[in-house]
C-alpha cells in the first residue's frame, strides 16, 4: 500500500492570551499527493470555562468553523486558493484566541483514518 506524506497542525484555543493556557480543539490535515485538506474541530465548553469562565463559546465556535469552511469546496474567502495555500494560510502564526501548533509531518495511506487517529490522540480526552 502506497503511503504519502501529510502535514498536520493542532488547532488550539487560548482563551486568555496573557495566561498562555490552551485547549486542543481540532486537527488540520493536508496531504498534497492525495489533494486532501480537512479540519475537524470539537469544542469542550466545560474545559473552556475551566480556563476562562467569561469566555464566549459562541464566538470561539464561529472562529473554529472558519477552519472547516476553508477546507471545503463551498463559497468562502479561500475557495479559489489551492489546498496547499489554504493550509499555509490556516497555519500561519496568529495572536488570536484560536491558533495552530507548529506543522508536523508523517506518512499515511489513508488521510481520513490518520485524521481520526490524530484527533482521538491529541484532542479528545
Amino acid at each position: 500500500m502506497q503511503r504519502d506524506v501529510y502535514e498536520y497542525a493542532v488547532i488550539r484555543v487560548i482563551p486568555q492570551m496573557e495566561r498562555g493556557e490552551q485547549i486542543n480543539v481540532g486537527i488540520l490535515l493536508y496531504c498534497q499527493p492525495r489533494a486532501y485538506l480537512c479540519a475537524r474541530v470539537e469544542l469542550d465548553e466545560a474545559r473552556l470555562r475551566a480556563l476562562d469562565p467569561a469566555a464566549d463559546a459562541a464566538q470561539v465556535r464561529q472562529a473554529l468553523s472558519a477552519y472547516e469552511l476553508a477546507c471545503g469546496d463551498e463559497a468562502g474567502p479561500l475557495v479559489r486558493e489551492s489546498l496547499g495555500s489554504r493550509f499555509r494560510w490556516l497555519t500561519a502564526p496568529r495572536s488570536t484566541v484560536v491558533q495552530t501548533s507548529a506543522v508536523h509531518a508523517g506518512l499515511t495511506s489513508d488521510p481520513d483514518a490518520e485524521l481520526d487517529r490524530l484527533f482521538d490522540r491529541l484532542v479528545r480526552l
